[in-house]
């Protein structure tokens, strides 16, 4: 019984979805967001100088509360240059064993209401030797090394197309755009499942595969929303080296100070973005 139930759980709740959308559409009928940023670990306060109206995630239905300290667990809706934006303030893990559910809301609620471009952030650990604590890394491509994919199971055509194509999963326009806006590089970024943190052993496999950081997050997310049609973007925080090459112990203190430290550069690469993206849409 167990293992049926973890089944059922790891295959994509429609009604739940279809049930959060309600909610959200409830909290704020007039919402018309062009755009959606999904803020992890280290990113929430990134928006904090944008007027917004909050939702708490607990009284989003199938998103729950966050599991992971730093992640406030809000739903926030904003205008940045006169583009209405959705900035989900945290996210939901696998790790977590609630399912992809929780995980991929964000973005089909995205949909859902009508927004086209989504930017995905996280922490990261870099493995690249000049990917050093406090760097902003654009995500030109992945690795999903989280021993599963959302999209298993009976085909939901409301998430697109069976096979979906991922020859360019995050959109090079808007990997152009975060260039500009002040990131620093860009590279490939590899998710494992979490919540342990990579083995040295593991990391060197994961440098030969042609990674060059490592989260537990954001892939599931990119993969369901470039099935549903959407540009998707990915900037990753790189907060530590990662196992191996950090000469200390990893902690997930590592991620809350350097992303601090590193917080005027996220804040205005995120704002610039936006306003670039906003800009364009007029």
């Amino acid at each position: 019984m167990p293992f049926k139930l973890s089944v059922m759980n790891s295959q994509i709740n429609q009604l739940t979805l279809e049930t959060a959308v309600e909610a959200v559409q409830k909290q704020w009928p007039d919402a018309k967001p062009k755009c959606g940023l999904v803020l992890g670990s280290g990113w929430g306060t990134v928006t904090e100088d944008f007027q917004a109206l909050e939702l708490s995630y607990e009284k989003i239905p199938g998103f729950g509360k966050t599991g992971v300290e730093g992640h406030a667990g809000k739903l926030l809706h904003a205008t940045v240059g006169g583009m209405e934006i959705l900035i989900f303030q945290g996210r939901r893990h696998w790790y977590e064993g609630e399912g992809w559910t929780p995980v991929i809301l964000p973005v089909y609620v995205l949909h859902a209401l009508g927004a086209n471009t989504v930017l995905l952030t996280n922490a990261a650990g870099g493995i690249r030797d000049d990917l050093k604590p406090g760097t902003l890394m654009v995500i030109e491509d992945h690795i999903n090394l989280l021993g599963g994919n959302p999209l298993i199971g009976p085909h939901n055509p409301t998430l697109g197309t069976r096979f979906p194509d991922q020859s360019e999963i995050y959109s090079k326009p808007l990997r152009k755009k975060l260039m500009k806006a002040g990131a620093d590089t860009a590279g490939v970024y590899v998710a494992t499942t979490g919540p342990t943190y990579e083995t040295p052993a593991e990391v060197n496999l994961f440098k030969a595969m042609g990674a060059d950081a490592v989260g537990m997050s954001t892939v599931p997310e990119a993969m369901v929303a470039n099935a549903l049609g959407m540009q998707v973007a990915g900037l990753s925080c790189v907060c530590n080296w990662a196992a191996g090459i950090s000469p200390v112990k990893l902690t997930h203190q590592d991620v809350s100070d350097t992303a601090a430290t590193a917080m005027p550069k996220m804040k205005q690469t995120i704002t610039r973005f936006l306003e670039e993206l906003a800009h364009e849409s007029d």
